[in-house]
């Protein structure tokens, strides 16, 4: 992760491009860090999220998972509550708005990540997924909630049940992401608006945030919990684990419902 600020801006950068910005454990732990971090600084009165490379975020990285699963598949999904839920909690509970700058590949946990923030622009060639039921998992990271609200419950069933990849155009088109613009344009497009919400009414925004949040039912803890409960059910089943290793392989998963 990388840190920068500019004036009250303060701007959070995934720095894992060999691996799509995959959510390892180092990557996991970092990202938590720093929100955590701009989030206690009362001079930080904007956040901008963003990747470099290709991919905004690709989600848990499933190498790393493998190993976990193989090692002891009952904590396996652990980190959904020691990493995910905190992480998504901790951006929108933020006393300040949170942009998400999707530079590219945006999903799985990438996807629950970006609906994580208040904002989101996407350049152009961006491509986003839920993935989830692709390796035999349900949500995670608040997606289960998030997804609906930003494009309705029918929609969200077919992008979670179908796993269908979707475009920036798309996600523009139904909501998800606020502005689609050119890749080069991208950075200074998400630091404009930035810093225009940083030379704003902070207290306000703040105000704003949790009278959105409260309006949700059930709110988001009770999600994020309920979401955690799930995957570590399912990362004992036969269907997650075949998945995975198809996955790794690169061979299509046959998946039996055991």
């Amino acid at each position: 992760m990388l840190v920068s600020r500019d004036d009250a801006v303060a701007t959070l950068t995934m720095t894992l491009p060999a691996k799509r910005n995959a959510l390892t454990l180092e990557m996991k732990r970092a990202l938590l860090a720093a929100i955590n971090q701009v989030g206690a600084d009362d001079t930080v009165r904007a956040v901008v999220l963003t990747g470099v490379g290709r991919s905004f975020c690709a989600g848990q990285d499933l190498g790393e998972h493998a190993e976990t699963l193989a090692a002891d598949p009952e904590c396996a999904f652990d980190t959904v509550r020691a990493h995910y839920a905190p992480i998504v909690l901790g951006i929108a509970t933020m006393d300040k708005p949170v942009i998400a700058a999707v530079n590219g590949t945006c999903v799985g946990a990438g996807l629950g990540i970006a609906l994580a923030c208040d904002l989101r622009i996407a350049t152009a060639g961006a491509k986003f997924a839920t993935a989830f039921t692709a390796i035999g998992l349900t949500c995670d990271s608040g997606l289960s909630a998030t997804l609906a609200r930003a494009v309705g419950a029918a929609r969200a069933s077919e992008l979670v049940l179908l796993g269908e990849s979707f475009t920036a155009e798309q996600a523009l088109d139904w909501g998800l992401v606020g502005r689609v613009v050119a890749g080069d344009e991208l950075a200074a497009e998400a630091a404009a608006l930035a810093a225009r919400m940083a030379s704003g009414p902070t207290k306000a925004y703040a105000e704003a945030k949790r009278a959105l949040a409260d309006a949700w039912t059930p709110p988001l803890e009770t999600v994020l919990a309920a979401e955690a409960a799930a995957q570590s059910r399912l990362g004992l089943t036969a269907d997650h684990q075949n998945a995975v290793t198809s996955f790794l392989d690169k061979r299509t998963p046959r998946f039996t419902g055991e």
